[in-house]
């Protein structure tokens, strides 16, 4: 099992996750996210990176339960459907990653998590959706 650390966002993701209006201190994790990433086109992205609106599979690295989340902006994210905000720890943890990945997170209450990117079962910019 690979641990890749490297990120790679779209160029019109990068601009929409800047403009989002954050919660104070929670500043810090976008900031890195966006000061580290690769960036590239929408149209050149590979379709194994977890881009906005991707639904992915992961498998927990201590338990292997396996569940799809899809990683969405604040306002369209409901936790018990499967839409995580970019914002909570886990979908910050994967926006950028590629499949074979370890995405890390805390939760709120201060315990580690832990799951590797199985597959991505949906990319918008792998089916020609350049601007969601």
């Amino acid at each position: 099992m690979e641990v890749l650390t490297e990120r790679t966002l779209t160029e019109l993701d990068h601009i929409r996750l800047a403009r989002l209006t954050l919660p104070s201190g929670d500043e810090g994790l976008i900031d890195e996210l966006l000061d580290s990433a690769e960036l590239v086109s929408s149209r050149a992205v590979s379709p194994d990176v977890v881009t906005m609106y991707s639904q992915v599979e992961l498998a927990d690295l201590a338990t292997g339960h396996r569940q799809r989340l899809t990683v969405c902006y604040p306002h369209d994210a409901e936790p018990s459907a499967g839409f995580v905000s970019v914002l909570s720890p886990v979908g910050a943890s994967l926006i950028g990653r590629r499949v074979g990945s370890i995405a890390r997170w805390q939760t709120p209450h201060g315990d580690e998590g832990a799951a590797e990117v199985v597959a991505l079962l949906f990319q918008p910019e792998a089916s020609g959706d350049y601007t969601t």
